[in-house]
């Protein structure tokens, strides 16, 4: 057990580091080719941050453990709504774009719902499914860069000052650790499932998820700490809107999969924790101190019903 435990925790950190280093090569590319930062910032950037999320889910999927794939996105994407915004905005009050609240996180929040229709109509994301999902994306990434490339906004952000061979080798040390750890990860993660006679979802929903949250998390709390909420949300719903329509998407194109044990409760809580995110940031286009309490306060009772449940202790939801 202790080995398996050992083989997450060494996978998580191959994935996490790979894809900070992958993201460090292309932005420096990027750079060179004069491509401007608010475009790197919402393709690049935003595809590095997810980059675990994207080799664990197709990992998953090839090896035959959907459940883990799909509870690797569902579950990211509760982290990222509740436990990543609440604690944020804990920490500071969280000021949103109206721009936000009228297109962002209503897209955000149509993609949770196409999920969930998928899933609980025939208990499947077929290869027409995917399609339609990474369509989606594509129209997504389309109408933000557009729209980014018409704004005159600015990112503030250090420039890769590096020569283009040192960035093709970070580029490729990213990939090859991102592709290992997702390797061992997954391995560790599927024998401690099978150890303890817990389903792959759950694994999935919960140290999985939680394991390749960590970029958003620390993105999103240093952000709201320096009063960048902006970019707190905005990495957030981001994170979301590629977990779903990019990796289950592409993964779904190479390898269709068959849903078991993802619920209904799952997809519920995880397109609830949008609308309530929608609710909260509509009221005054400030999520407060105390919705981000309750944001909070209903993932950690999510997490415990997960916990209680592969346990056995809550038998009718066997």
């Amino acid at each position: 057990m202790w080995l398996y435990i050992a083989f997450i925790i060494i996978g998580i950190v191959l994935v996490l580091w790979g894809a900070d280093r992958l993201t460090d090569g292309a932005v420096a590319i990027a750079e060179r080719m004069e491509i401007p930062q608010i475009v790197i910032g919402l393709t690049i950037v935003a595809v590095g941050t997810s980059a675990p999320e994207l080799c664990v889910s197709l990992v998953s999927a090839l090896k035959g453990t959907a459940d883990l794939a799909v509870g690797n996105v569902v579950g990211s994407n509760i982290f990222n709504s509740m436990l990543i915004v609440g604690v944020a905005a804990m920490v500071a009050p969280m000021t949103i774009l109206p721009s936000t609240v009228r297109k962002d996180i209503p897209f955000s929040l149509a993609a949770s719902i196409s999920l969930a229709t998928m899933v609980l109509m025939d208990g499947d994301i077929s290869r027409l499914d995917a399609i339609i999902l990474f369509a989606a994306f594509l129209l997504f990434m389309y109408v933000t860069v557009k729209g980014a490339k018409g704004s005159h906004a600015e990112e503030e952000s250090q420039p890769k000052n590096y020569t283009p061979l040192k960035a093709s080798l970070l580029i490729l040390l990213g990939l090859v650790c991102l592709i290992v750890g997702s390797n061992v990860f997954v391995y560790g993660a599927t024998e401690v499932a099978a150890t303890l006679g817990v389903s792959e979802a759950v694994i999935g929903l919960t140290i999985v998820a939680g394991g390749t949250s960590l970029p958003e998390l620390a993105t999103s709390v240093v952000s709201a700490r320096k009063g960048q909420s902006g970019i707190a949300i905005g990495n957030v719903l981001g994170s979301n809107v590629f977990n779903i329509l990019m990796i289950l998407g592409l993964t779904g194109i190479i390898c269709p999969m068959q849903v078991h044990d993802i619920t209904y409760i799952d997809l519920s809580v995880l397109v609830g924790s949008m609308f309530l995110l929608w609710l909260f940031s509509y009221t005054k286009y400030t999520v407060a101190r105390w919705e981000g309490a309750v944001l909070t306060c209903i993932f950690i009772a999510y997490m415990t019903w997960l916990v209680l449940k592969a346990t056995g202790q809550l038998a009718a939801f066997q």
